[in-house]
């Protein structure tokens, strides 16, 4: 199969794996009362969200992990269409995906009012996934270099290379968290991003990386069918931690690592916003510097419709996702 034919056919499986069991995992996750406690200091817009599914990250992940791992057998019979390299993104979706299903579980608890794992706890926890999965990089694929733009020749990073690693895949995992936080925003942003490295791992010759990236497009378009407004479910911590370290990690095999704030852009935006806000309420003697944030939330309260918000918000991502891959390539 050659490299685009290939792609595309496995972003289509991707898709189909993923929407086939679509409406009977809804079905399940409606019969067990799966459903999401929107917490009391949230926006009054979202209090109707109230019992909605969550952990629908479930919904992408297992489909995404059957094609790669289906796709790697069959290099047994002499067709090498995945290759090896997909392990480590896979280790990272499917570590921090349990991370994020244990805290959407203990959120489920009516008891908890909505609250999962203590933040510290969760905090300790991806650290150490981290360091792992930056160990793995390190020492199983060699990588320890990052690519400056119009240099082809790799800076090597060395020792300091574990701390950075760690850095941006807890970074960019709370980064996707936040974002997660109305109808298809976080996945239409997670799938316009893993396009953008998609291509940019193929162009630099990471063929079985780039395949993987746009399996992972192909389940998160098929999720998008029912997590667009009015969701039918969420994505909830498990598809959002997982997807974000999956896409640090994607980030960090490819050397392609400072146009990752761009590619992401809009989640760099929420993070800031959310910085932003704790440090001017504390600094200020509790005034607010956004009406609310993340900042979604912020415009929410200006009176921009939700569908309004991710739409404009998808849009600026595209548009940051082409400039990161047009820089990438210089």
């Amino acid at each position: 199969m050659n490299n685009p034919s290939s792609t595309i056919t496995l972003s289509i499986l991707g898709f189909l794996m993923t929407v086939i069991w679509g409406d009977p995992f809804i079905q399940f996750l409606y019969r067990f009362k799966l459903g999401k406690i929107v917490r009391v200091e949230g926006p009054e817009e979202q209090y109707g969200k109230r019992g909605t599914p969550t952990m629908g990250g479930v919904m992408f992940i297992i489909p995404t992990i059957l094609v790669t791992v289906m796709l790697n057998a069959v290099s047994i019979i002499g067709v090498n269409i995945i290759g090896q390299s997909f392990v480590i993104p896979m280790v990272a979706l499917i570590l921090f995906g349990v991370l994020g299903g244990i805290d959407d579980w203990m959120g489920m608890d009516r008891r908890r009012e909505g609250k999962g794992l203590r933040a510290r706890d969760k905090f300790v926890l991806q650290i150490i996934f981290a360091v792992f999965l930056a160990w793995l990089i390190k020492y199983r694929l060699g990588i320890s270099h990052f690519y400056w733009p119009g240099n082809p020749e790799p800076i090597e990073l060395g020792f300091f290379f574990i701390p950075i690693a760690v850095l941006i895949i807890v970074a960019e995992t709370n980064a996707i968290n936040l974002t997660d936080g109305m109808d298809g925003l976080a996945g239409m942003i997670a799938a316009t991003a893993f396009a953008g490295y998609g291509v940019i791992a193929l162009m630099v010759g990471q063929t079985f990386i780039g395949r993987f990236c746009f399996i992972i497009v192909g389940a998160l378009l098929a999720f998008l069918w029912y997590n667009v407004h009015p969701a039918q479910l969420f994505m909830g911590d498990c598809g959002s931690l997982s997807l974000g370290a999956a896409l640090a990690v994607i980030a960090l095999i490819t050397g392609h690592l400072l146009v990752l704030p761009l590619i992401t852009i809009i989640p760099m935006a929420e993070t800031l916003s959310d910085i932003i806000q704790i440090g001017y309420f504390k600094l200020s003697g509790g005034n607010r510097f956004f009406l609310m944030a993340p900042l979604h939330h912020h415009f929410m309260k200006l009176g921009w419709s939700e569908v309004q918000i991710v739409q404009r918000f998808w849009l600026i991502n595209i548009l940051f996702v082409l400039f990161g891959v047009a820089i990438a390539m210089v």
